[in-house]
């Protein structure tokens, strides 16, 4: 089965983060199938970029997404809303 989840990258004490589509019984750091984008905590605010649309095609696929991952996902509440219909 293949899960979204988080690779650790970076030195010690600065971590980087790679989001990867990886078999679930492989290690954190293991052989993966695609890197999908990168998340850095570090960064005020936090760095996150990540291509939508490989992710959306891997959860099409069956693809598991960890929950860290998933609220990576999400979109943002500090974007702005998507436009409406015009009001007639």
């Amino acid at each position: 089965m293949l899960t979204i989840r988080l690779s650790r990258m970076g030195a010690k004490k600065k971590p980087v983060y790679r989001v990867v589509v990886i078999d679930k019984q492989f290690p954190r750091n293991g052989r993966f199938v695609e890197i999908l984008g990168h998340y850095d905590p570090r960064k005020k605010p936090a760095l996150v970029e990540v291509n939508r649309e490989r992710a959306e095609h891997w959860l099409r696929m069956g693809a598991q997404p960890s929950e860290t991952v998933r609220s990576l996902l999400r979109p943002s509440r500090s974007a702005p809303p998507s436009p409406a219909a015009p009001a007639v």
